[in-house]
């Protein structure tokens, strides 16, 4: 049988899906993780970065780093602490969030 690596992988994630998910999350913007990698550097090897989102994910292998800690003040006085995910943690995300509403097929 000749199989391709996406049908042998135990969850079907199709690439156009990682695609729109990085569409997203571009559209929306947002600051460097604790990698301190850019949207920008992100995409100056896009291919490359798309495809180990990809493959992490539809093997069962993505583990997402750790989050930035980022004190934002509060109204009432004092802050609390936002996360901020990587770039690419945050295309992981909307994948699987686009998956919650049957987007993988």
């Amino acid at each position: 049988m000749n199989e391709t690596k996406s049908e042998i992988k135990p969850y079907k994630i199709s690439k156009l899906i990682v695609w729109h998910a990085f569409q997203l999350v571009k559209e929306n913007g947002g600051a460097a993780g604790v990698d301190q990698q850019t949207l920008e550097n992100f995409e100056s090897n896009l291919r490359d970065n798309l495809y180990k989102i990809w493959n992490r994910l539809s093997s069962g292998s993505y583990f997402p780093p750790a989050v930035k800690a980022v004190p934002i003040p509060k109204k009432t006085g004092g802050e609390r602490i936002l996360g901020v995910p990587t770039v690419g943690d945050r295309i992981a995300q909307m994948v699987i969030k686009l998956g919650m509403v049957g987007a993988f097929a």
